[in-house]
């Protein structure tokens, strides 16, 4: 889902977007900062906007208001209407210092406004807070985005990665596909196992399809009670339909014992596959197409992958 951290201890440091046409101003709060943070400098509204929409973006910007052809206002505006840099805290730092001017600031979307000349250690002071708040956040956040119970993505996780990987699939005119994953006979598995075992049956498939995944933005979220889905950018029906299959045999060589199942002495999972080029149809469409895939493979008998 993500890349591994980074053994390099500076990359954990967070990291401070400086924006300011003046070079004298960046290197005096550089200075300031550098010992803490990884800072990363800009002097134009564009290249600010360019940096802020990188990977990995900074953790918090500085942000200068008086700047030529794009001032701080109009770069923090943008900011805040792009959903990649939206969630970036930004305190400007001016020599602007009317009320108006800090209110007008605010209203934009800063955490903080800053007017200069500053006094470096509430410069500091602030910075910090800001980022401790930016990484409470962070943690807070993807927290909700994780199911509890398999520590894998969850729903709402999806929802968003979904409607994320169908813009750049049909930005850059590639496949996307999706997997409906339900676990056969679950019902009549925690009604005769207890729940306990149930929820440690669905943690072991949870696992399972995750491990098979060897892409970054490939995802196996949980979908809701036994069923999961996993979203494949980049992968047409064919290769969609030889990672479900890895999946299905994955889950079976788990041989969870269910002695209650019609099919099997052990657990196993249906699968349905569709896949598209969007925009070509709806992303509900796709997800519909996939459910009706699921449907068949649980009606011809289970245990099976069907497009």
């Amino acid at each position: 889902m993500s890349s591994p951290p980074s053994s390099n201890p500076e990359d954990l440091l967070p990291s401070i977007l400086i924006v300011d046409d003046m070079p004298a101003n960046i290197r005096v709060l550089a200075d300031t900062l550098k010992s803490d943070y990884r800072v990363r400098v800009a002097t134009s509204g564009t290249k600010a906007l360019e940096i802020a929409a990188s990977e990995p973006p900074p953790d918090l910007i500085l942000l200068d208001v008086m700047m030529p052809e794009m001032d701080g206002y109009e770069v923090c505006r943008r900011l805040k209407g792009d959903p990649r840099t939206s969630h970036i805290p930004v305190i400007f730092v001016t020599a602007k210092d009317e009320a108006e001017e800090e209110a007008l600031g605010l209203g934009l979307g800063a955490v903080d406004y800053i007017t200069k000349p500053f006094h470096l250690p509430i410069v500091r002071a602030r910075v910090r807070t800001h980022v401790n708040l930016k990484r409470k956040t962070d943690l807070l956040e993807s927290l909700a985005l994780l199911d509890g119970l398999t520590h894998i993505p969850n729903r709402r996780y999806f929802d968003v990665a979904l409607q994320r990987e169908w813009a750049r699939a049909a930005r850059e005119g590639t496949p996307l596909a999706v997997v409906m994953v339900d676990v056969d006979h679950f019902k009549s598995y925690n009604d005769h196992y207890g729940h306990g075992q149930g929820d440690e049956c669905l943690r072991r498939v949870a696992n399972a399809l995750r491990a098979r995944l060897q892409r970054p933005a490939d995802v196996a979220a949980r979908y809701g009670g036994e069923e999961f889905v996993l979203l494949l950018p980049d992968t047409d029906t064919e290769g969609a339909l030889v990672l479900a299959e890895s999946c299905r045999a994955a889950v079976n060589d788990l041989r969870i014992p269910h002695a209650y199942s019609d099919g099997a002495d052990h657990v196993t999972i249906s699968l349905g596959v569709a896949a598209t080029h969007p925009p070509d149809e709806s992303a509900n469409l796709l997800l519909a197409r996939a459910d009706e895939a699921l449907y068949r493979a649980k009606s011809e008998g289970r245990n099976r992958v069907r497009a």
